[in-house]
Parts: C-alpha cells; sequence; structure tokens
C-alpha cells in the first residue's frame, strides 16, 4: 500500500482519539477556581449596594465585586446564626434535619457534619481541586485531651480540605489558638477571655488559650494565609473557602482601621472587612486567575443587636434589647436595611444576607437578580460547573442557580425554608413563620409589597396559611426539598406549632430519635 496512503488513514484513525482528547483538555481548562467568602454578622444593610440610602459605612471593594458580578438581592442563610448556616452552606441540606435545630456549637463541640455527608470540599477535591479552608469554622471538632497533646480530630481536613489554618468557632469561644490542619500553632496553655477587648469584661467565656493570641490578628493573618495559599495553588484549579471572623465580635479592628468610619469599632470592623476582599480580589488579579475564577461573597447571618458605636457593658442586656444597634442607627447606619429583624432572628434581618457572585467568563457585569436563592445551593451549583451528578443521599436541599449565572431570569427554587428554632418557610413572595413555643401567633407575609413584615395577614388568609403548614410537614417527612429518593433526617425534627396543631405526620417517613434539639 502507498506509504502516503497508510498516513492518512493512520491519520483519519487518530483523529477521534485526538479530538477526544482535546475535549478532555477544554473540560479540564474550563473548570474555574472557586472563591467562596463567608463574612461573620456581616449584615444585608453594612453593604453600601444594599443599602445606599440607610447605609453609613463605605464598602467600595465589595461595591466594586458587585460592579463586576451579579447582585442577588434575595439570598438567604439557613439560620440567623452562624453554625447551622455554615452547616448548610457546606453540605447543600438544611441544619434542621440534624439535632442542631436552634442555637450554636461551641468551640470544643463534637462535630456536626456526618463522616460520610458530603461537603463542597470533598465534591471539588473529587475533581482535581486542590482544597483550603481558612478562618472560622465553627462546625465542631474533636479535641485532644488533654488540648496540649495529640491530633484534632473531624476537621476540615477530615471533610474534604486538603489544607486548614484557622479557628475552632468564634474568637469570644475557647479555645483562643490557631490551627493549622489538625494541630495548635502553639500550645493552649493560658487562661484567657476574648468576649471584649481592654478587659471590659473578664470573666465571661474564660478558657484555654495560647499564650501569644490575639483576637486583633486573626483577620490580617486569615487573609495572609489565603493569599499565600492561592499564590501556591494556580497550576490547578483550586476551591478557597474564606470564613471570615469579622464583623463578629470581639470588635478588634487594626489600629489602621480604628476610628476610620467616625462610627465606632463596629462600622471600622466592617471597613477592614471590605479591605479584606479587596485583598483577595487584589491577589487573583496578581496570579492573572481573575478571569479564571467564580467568587461568592456572602455572610453567615444578620447583624448583631449588641454591636454599636460602644461596647455595653453588659453584653446580655443590650443583646435583649438591642440598644447598641441603636447607637448605629441613630447616627444614620441600619445594619439591616429595609429588613426586620437581626441576628438570631426568623425575621429577613436574620437570614437575608449580602449575596454576590463574580464570574467573569460566564457572569455579565453589573447584574441585579431577585430571584430567591439559598446558601444549601452551593452544593448543586458547583456540582453544575464541574459536570458531576450528586448522589441521593447529598445536597438534599440544593438547587442549582447556574442558570442565573448565565443570564436566565427565572426560579430556579419553589421554596426555601430558614430557621432559628423557629421555622420560616417561602413560595414565591410569600413567607410563613410558624408559631414559635411562646404561644405567640403564627406569621404570614406577602414579601412583595412588605419586605419589612409589618402585616401579619395570618388571619385574613388561613386556607394559605394552612397550605404552607402542610407543604412544611412535607419538606420535613420527605427527608428533602429536591426532587429524589426520600431520605431520612438525622432525629425528629421539632414542630412550630406542635403536631398535634399542625398537618399529621405521616408514619414511618421519618425516623426519629430521643435526641433533643
Amino acid at each position: 500500500m502507498n506509504k502516503h496512503l497508510l498516513t492518512f488513514l493512520a491519520a483519519l484513525m487518530l483523529a477521534p482519539l485526538a479530538a477526544l482528547h482535546a475535549a478532555d483538555a477544554a473540560q479540564a481548562s474550563s473548570k474555574p477556581n472557586i472563591v467562596v467568602i463567608l463574612a461573620d454578622d456581616l449584615g444585608y444593610g453594612d453593604v453600601q449596594c444594599y443599602n445606599p440610602q440607610r447605609g453609613k459605612i463605605p464598602t467600595p471593594h465589595i461595591d466594586k465585586l458587585a460592579a463586576q458580578g451579579l447582585r442577588f438581592t434575595d439570598g438567604h442563610s439557613s439560620s440567623g446564626v452562624c453554625t447551622p448556616s455554615r452547616y448548610a452552606l457546606l453540605t447543600g441540606r438544611y441544619h434542621w434535619r440534624t439535632h442542631l435545630q436552634r442555637s450554636v456549637l461551641s468551640g470544643m463541640s463534637k462535630p456536626l457534619i456526618a463522616p460520610d455527608r458530603l461537603t463542597l470540599a470533598g465534591l471539588l477535591k473529587q475533581h482535581g481541586y486542590a482544597t483550603a479552608c481558612v478562618g472560622k469554622w465553627h462546625l465542631g471538632m474533636t479535641m485532644p485531651q488533654p488540648l496540649t497533646e495529640g491530633a484534632i480530630q473531624s476537621g476540615p481536613i477530615t471533610h474534604g480540605f486538603d489544607y486548614f489554618f484557622g479557628i475552632s468557632a468564634s474568637l469570644d469561644m475557647p479555645p483562643y489558638a490557631f490551627i493549622e490542619n489538625d494541630r495548635f500553632t502553639e500550645p493552649p496553655t493560658a487562661v484567657k477571655n476574648h468576649l471584649f477587648l481592654g478587659g471590659t469584661i473578664n470573666n465571661i467565656r474564660q478558657g484555654p488559650g495560647a499564650p501569644g493570641f490575639e483576637s486583633v490578628q486573626a483577620l490580617p493573618k486569615f487573609v495572609e494565609t489565603a493569599v499565600d495559599w492561592m499564590k501556591n495553588h494556580n497550576a490547578q484549579p483550586f476551591f478557597l473557602y474564606l470564613a471570615l471572623n469579622s464583623p463578629h465580635t470581639p470588635l478588634a479592628p487594626t489600629p489602621e482601621w480604628k476610628g476610620k468610619s467616625g462610627l465606632g469599632d463596629y462600622a471600622d470592623f466592617v471597613m477592614q472587612t471590605d479591605a479584606a476582599v479587596g485583598e483577595v480580589m487584589a491577589a487573583l488579579d496578581v496570579i492573572k486567575a481573575t478571569q479564571d475564577t467564580l467568587v461568592i461573597l456572602t455572610s453567615d447571618n444578620g447583624p448583631a443587636t449588641y454591636v454599636g458605636t460602644k461596647v455595653s457593658a453588659n453584653p446580655r442586656d443590650s443583646h435583649e434589647g438591642g440598644h447598641a444597634i441603636k447607637e448605629l442607627e441613630a447616627k444614620g447606619h441600619f445594619p439591616a436595611g429595609p429588613l426586620r429583624g437581626y441576628k438570631g432572628s426568623v425575621q429577613e434581618g436574620g437570614h437575608r444576607m449580602p449575596f454576590i457572585v463574580r464570574w467573569p467568563r460566564v457572569v455579565k457585569p453589573g447584574g441585579v437578580c431577585g430571584q430567591l436563592v439559598h446558601q444549601a445551593d452551593l452544593l448543586r451549583t458547583f456540582a453544575d460547573v464541574v459536570g458531576a451528578k450528586l448522589p441521593d443521599n447529598a445536597g438534599e436541599d440544593s438547587y442549582s442557580f447556574l442558570p442565573l449565572l448565565k443570564g436566565e431570569d427565572k426560579p430556579i427554587r419553589e421554596n426555601a425554608v430558614s430557621a432559628c428554632g423557629t421555622p420560616s418557610l417561602r413560595v414565591g413572595s410569600w413567607k410563613y413563620i410558624a408559631s414559635p413555643e411562646s404561644g405567640q401567633p403564627v406569621q404570614f407575609y406577602n414579601l412583595a409589597d412588605d419586605i419589612g413584615e409589618t402585616k401579619n395577614l395570618a388571619a385574613a388568609m388561613p386556607e394559605k396559611v394552612a397550605e404552607m403548614q402542610k407543604l412544611l410537614e412535607k419538606l420535613i417527612t420527605d427527608g428533602r426539598s429536591t426532587p429524589g429518593v426520600t431520605q431520612k433526617n438525622d432525629v425528629e425534627v421539632k414542630r412550630y406549632p406542635s403536631e398535634s396543631a399542625a398537618t399529621p405526620k405521616k408514619k414511618g417517613k421519618e425516623k426519629a430519635s430521643k435526641s433533643t434539639p
């Protein structure tokens, strides 16, 4: 056979294989880096682009991020407090399906995420990503006993993260020490208290701490660590989960930022948080990864009522009465913007969050989207981004908002639940809040014309309320809110109102437990 003909036939046979390799290479190169920045207690109204009329704290870097991407105005966390929200964000599953149906964990609580539960990091690691968690974990760890000996178990590096640098929980909870991977960077041999700076109160939440650890170090150290890690992992797609400690108490702006806002330490700390976001974005520019990186910025819950222009000497009183935050409002800054409620509340101010996505290759700049999205949606969205299919026992409450990033403007989820002990259910613009144990009335609002939740329509629309109650019961007993095989909740879910006043539970669909929520 002619030599040239043989060469031609060989090339013809190899062409499909070459095309396949080219397609694989294109798919690999199309995987974006992913950066999730989770602020701590940053309110909807703390960000200027969300609250231009009644927000007085400059946030130029977050505003720039929004101008370069898509700003969601109806984005929600799973709860009005942080541990539950972090669970849902990382697992795509509502927190109230676990034993933690109210409140938060401590710095030395047992792990909340089950060992076999798929997380954002676990998913992306399966698809070739380098993964890192930097900052506040607050999802429980198994601490060595004594703390100064042995490794920490069941932390981030056992849930899909290749690397962890951070703190076990909030900076006002012991142990007061940095952790790298599964070890304290400095043994917590001292006794410390970090609820407030300056020794205002010296006997609240005392506990073990590293002698050289100070609250003011945390935010700069987290940013520095995150930037260095990205620079060292830019040769492959990477996933960075940067869980900031700010502007949560203790209010610890560095000297560079203290006094900058003219509104007090809280506002100074918000400005420093904004600058931290700017540093991370600048680092992406330096490593030439901006175009190929999907960035999401959001917050775990609403602003705390006990932060104001100065710290109260009695934080419990100010938390209950909201006196401290009134100082900010008196100066014209409303941390929750037009929303009712603050941190710890099932009202919108507790869980409607800043929610911004920038992805230059996909998302058109300057967009605003009013569709309902939830932090639990990150898991299925990322699965769509990398072309993965989730198993039935993962992301039970996660919907993909990738279509919204590509420019569609249609609902991606029909309903959403956010709970802080008491659950609230959204269906379109309707919001139902079940009656808490205190016997307060059921609440029902139309957020389309009452974003401040001022007009309770429950008495006027009993049929609609009953419909919402029935749907909430179904979402509970099905063990999921997405289509798929029915799943089991970890424990029996607490109902408000009691089951006798709600739609009866179907027998056999939910696993009961003796655990107390």
